[in-house]
């Protein structure tokens, strides 16, 4: 993968509801900027239905390519198309085994709420063999994490807010002692007044000139006729003040280059986590 697979991920948002555009993926992009925040590389974000033979084999192309993490989200309910963890079992080559530890979790969520343990429930505490339960402080069914040669997976639920709070609390915190330290640094400014188009010759300099800064132009249209275009640059370091001053140098640039051209710069911001 080039810079290191062991920094490079991919993100499955599982579901049907999702494909058809009922529901909006929402997870994806919540999950891909805390993955990015860590240093993390994003490779991309899949989506697929509710398909255990169609999840596994796309499961096993991305994991032929050696990414360091893979995060799932949806189909660990209790119906009959919450079927994520068999497709990862599949992929795996593993068996879906009754996980004692989660299905601990699971009856004590449904004796807290006087309900019985059916077997619609308990299907919720089957995992791939080798995972591990994660808590779910907001819902019932608890999330896994497994571990395949160099790749951790991390299956969450599909609902939001369930799914943060497990991130938040559990999964993150795990992921932080399997990285680097690192901190992020994002330079924010509006620039009117100059296509992206002219633009764009700065950009490919900087490009070129500064290998590890991800530089990115969003053009919004036009404001009194003028165009508009939005400037996003990411940094990373090992201290916060060398992403920072990173950062600032790369933007910098572009703003010098945009008011040579004539165009005016607002809304310069910057943002170290």
């Amino acid at each position: 993968m080039g810079d290191g697979f062991e920094k490079h991920a991919w993100i499955f948002t599982l579901g049907t509801e999702l494909a058809q555009g009922r529901v909006i993926n929402t997870n994806g992009s919540y999950i891909g900027r805390r993955l990015t925040l860590l240093g993390v590389k994003v490779i991309g974000i899949v989506t697929i239905i509710d398909n255990v033979d169609l999840i596994s084999k796309y499961l096993m192309l991305v994991l032929n390519e050696g990414p360091r993490f893979i995060v799932t989200t949806g189909g660990l309910g209790p119906t009959y198309d919450d079927r994520t963890l068999e497709a990862i079992a599949k992929a795996l080559n593993r068996k879906l085994v009754l996980n004692v530890e989660a299905l601990e979790m699971v009856r004590r969520k449904y004796e807290e709420r006087k309900m019985p343990l059916t077997p619609e429930r308990m299907k919720m505490a089957y995992l791939p063999e080798g995972g591990v339960p994660v808590p779910n402080p907001v819902g019932t069914a608890p999330g896994c994490w497994i571990e395949y040669g160099e790749t951790v997976i991390v299956s969450l639920p599909g609902v939001p807010r369930e799914m943060e709070a497990m991130w938040e609390n559990w999964v993150e915190p795990r992921l932080r002692k399997l990285l680097p330290p690192i901190h992020i640094a994002e330079a924010f400014a509006k620039i009117i007044g100059v296509p992206e188009s002219s633009l764009a010759i700065q950009l490919n300099r900087i490009a070129q000139e500064y290998e590890k800064v991800y530089v990115k132009s969003h053009p919004l249209g036009e404001e009194l006729g003028k165009p508009v275009i939005n400037i996003y640059v990411m940094a990373s370091g090992e201290e916060s003040s060398l992403a920072s001053k990173l950062a600032q140098e790369v933007l910098g640039k572009i703003i010098d280059y945009a008011q040579h051209l004539g165009g005016s710069v607002t809304g310069v911001e910057l943002r170290v986590s």
